[in-house]
């Protein structure tokens, strides 16, 4: 296992917890790289284990039917994966899949569940987590529903530019459709439009962020609401 001494945490989540509950964590956890493309979870099966990135992030993806899947969140190093347990859940409400390589902390469900039931100050702070991840899952879908292609575009290059803690990032239009649950030629449309206004550039899947502020003001108001909550929740 890790030593807690050594290594720096830039978990928000693991962050905010009492020192004494974040080293007795940390102990049982080990430090991971999270590997492009890589499937941390099916939906519906058991977790072998909670992670919480560091560096990079996941996708949390739901079937919609055999063929088409959606994705309704991301959690970088402002979460975790495995939320449900604080229900004592230990299936998976969603596929996870890593979109964002780097590194993260993961400990086995059994010894989370240990470390939840001796410390009050982290079920506290994961039940506060469980209720913003409620919300963004419900903002998500109102945002699917009613929002147009170009703001739900922009909102979730802002979300994944926080998470990549970078300005460049690769994706393709392909894995966009996928994401936001649209046609490609939708997804073409939106990001030649971003880019056209010069608030992104792009080519062949590689995107770089040229002008956050003007694409926070062609983002659907979701972006902000979705800061707010966890600030208001977290903060």
């Amino acid at each position: 296992m890790s030593s807690t001494l050594q290594i720096p945490v830039t978990n928000l989540l693991l962050a905010a917890l009492p020192q004494k509950d974040r080293n007795a964590l940390l102990n049982d956890c080990e430090k991971v790289e999270l590997v492009f493309a890589e499937e941390l979870y099916h939906a519906g099966e058991i977790m072998p284990y909670v992670y919480f990135p560091l560096e990079g992030f996941i996708s949390l993806i739901t079937p919609v039917d055999n063929s088409a899947n959606l994705e309704v969140g991301l959690s970088g190093n402002e979460g975790m994966l495995g939320i449900t347990l604080i229900l004592n859940i230990d299936a998976a409400p969603f596929r996870a899949l890593v979109q964002g390589a780097g590194s993260a902390f993961r400990i086995s469900t059994a010894l989370f569940r240990q470390q939840l039931a001796n410390s009050p100050a982290l079920q506290q702070l994961l039940t506060r987590y469980l209720y913003v991840t409620i919300m963004q899952l419900a903002l998500t879908g109102a945002c699917t529903r009613f929002h147009l292609v170009e703001a739900r575009l922009a909102r979730w290059l802002l979300m994944t530019q926080d998470r990549a803690h970078s300005n460049y990032f690769h994706i393709t239009h392909v894995f966009l459709a996928y994401m936001l649950g649209v046609r490609r030629v939708g997804i073409t449309k939106a990001a030649s439009s971003l880019q056209k206004q010069k608030f992104i550039s792009y080519q062949r899947g590689d995107i770089t962020i040229l002008d956050r502020a003007g694409l926070e003001a062609v983002s659907c108001t979701c972006y902000q609401a979705d800061k707010e909550t966890y600030q208001k929740i977290l903060g």
